[in-house]
């Protein structure tokens, strides 16, 4: 899945908080559909124990369309669910040991939140990262936006190297700035899990924006 990863502009996320467990595939479908590049469960909150199902018909369905299946923070589901990849938080454990607990080739981000942070995350060998949250997000509550100013010096410093997505309260009224501060990969969560047209409103972005998958 690493050229999958390389080939991803778009990442969508099958956020819990905004998703009902019955309503996670079929939303998720339509992400794919759109031409979200890679799809990550996320559930804070919820056992574990309780998503095997979910996370195993999530990874099928993503094989469905040749992109990764990545689940966040459970590094225990990531494995039992044979997910593509996991993702990893600032506080989540070392990647060499979660690298060592998981099937080899499996895929690892981290999140971070400064450039310091990201550079980090590439020298420990992240396959990718996250980078923000760019806007203050409800995704995030108690994380203030990091702002713009970092995005050019981050994506030469170690978007050049592993893919960087810029993420965190990222809407269509807002792109345009964050494309022009040198993003050239994005996660858009909240706007497309509440769209009532996700898949159609998945491609609109990635066509009005200049994206591709």
């Amino acid at each position: 899945m690493k050229d999958a990863l390389q080939k991803a502009t778009l990442y969508g996320i099958c956020d819990l908080g905004y998703l009902s467990l019955d309503r996670a595939i079929p939303v998720s479908r339509q992400l794919l559909v759109g031409g979200a590049g890679i799809l990550q469960l996320r559930a804070k909150g919820h056992d574990p124990a309780s998503l095997l199902d979910l996370a195993r018909g999530l990874r099928v369905l993503c094989e469905e369309f040749a992109v990764p299946f990545i689940v966040n923070d459970h590094l225990q589901l990531a494995k039992e669910s044979q997910a593509h990849g996991l993702h990893l938080g600032q506080d989540d454990g070392d990647l060499e040991e979660a690298r060592q607990f998981l099937e080899p080739g499996t895929l690892i981000g981290r999140s971070t939140h400064s450039l310091d942070q990201a550079k980090a995350a590439w020298h420990e060998g992240a396959d990718y990262i996250g980078f923000g949250p760019l806007f203050p997000t409800p995704t995030k509550k108690g994380r203030p936006g990091i702002g713009l100013e970092n995005i050019s010096m981050m994506q030469r410093e170690v978007g050049a190297k592993i893919p960087a997505f810029c993420i965190g309260g990222i809407k269509p009224d807002n792109l345009p700035q964050v494309r022009e501060a040198g993003a050239s990969r994005v996660v858009v969560v909240s706007h497309l899990l509440q769209s009532p047209e996700p898949a159609a409103e998945t491609e609109r972005l990635i066509s009005r924006l200049g994206l591709s998958t």
